[in-house]
């Protein structure tokens, strides 16, 4: 347990000393230590190749054989921990069309509840639950891949929901939105009640989402605190490719 702001907070991720080299020699991750706290919005940041990805690939195990330790809820990340992890840990990837990929809305949101082996009639209402938490009720019948890219972020967000994870990972999640639909994912996100790590060039939203902002530059975390405060450094964000956003720009 921590104590932040006079409340005790339950360590929810644990990462300490994590290396991780691709195949063909990149070192991608350079002693990664990090925790986060139950019910935190963390934003991470960094410039392209920072590793931001590769983190979060690591953390339900997506990608392994790194080197240090990553624990989740207090299971150490490692094969005998891994189902029921990436029960826990949820990932919505950038790009919907890597996450929808059945005939239907219903299927595509049915998939993972099926295959926790969850009887017919609790899938139906896992399925309508996810959907009306993210405000498609009554898409159930429609192809996904014939939707907006808005309406298929929200259905990616919704499959992921109707497996009630603690742990919700976002990978650009207002990547190439018009500003309605992104306003309303915005709102969206922050309604949801989870422990949520959202990485992104999006600067605006992650001050608008996030308590604590994470700065990942080739491989190692750069600065990490308060997010209005580290979005506001102007050299800091600018000697690692980043810009402080507009609405903290001194006029």
């Amino acid at each position: 347990m921590i104590k932040l702001n006079g409340y005790e907070m339950k360590k929810i991720i644990r990462v300490k000393n994590l290396e991780y080299i691709y195949p063909d020699g990149t070192s991608a991750l350079k002693g990664i230590d990090l925790d986060i706290l139950k019910g935190e919005s963390i934003g991470l940041i960094g410039p392209n190749g920072a590793g931001k990805s590769t983190l979060l690939l690591h953390l339900n195990g997506i990608l392994g054989e790194g080197c240090g330790l990553i624990e989740i809820l207090g299971m150490k990340v490692e094969e005998k921990n891994l189902i029921k992890i990436r029960q826990k840990v949820a990932i919505v990837f950038q790009e919907p069309d890597n996450q929808l990929f059945m005939p239907t809305v219903f299927d595509d949101v049915a998939f993972g509840p099926i295959n926790t082996g969850y009887s017919e009639e609790k899938v139906r209402k896992k399925v309508k639950e996810a959907l009306k938490e993210v405000g498609m009720a009554g898409y159930e019948k429609r192809c996904s891949h014939h939707l907006s890219l808005g309406e298929k972020k929200r259905i990616s967000l919704a499959t992921v929901l109707s497996m009630q994870p603690e742990i919700l990972i976002l990978d650009e999640p207002t990547s190439n939105l018009d500003p309605r639909v992104r306003r309303h994912l915005i709102e969206l996100l922050n309604n949801l009640n989870l422990t949520k790590i959202v990485a992104g060039h999006d600067l605006e939203l992650i001050l608008e989402i996030c308590q604590r902002v994470i700065l990942l530059d080739e491989g190692k975390i750069v600065a990490k605190g308060e997010t209005r405060e580290v979005l506001s450094n102007k050299s800091l964000m600018e000697y690692h490719g980043l810009e402080v956003p507009l609405s903290l720009r001194h006029r």
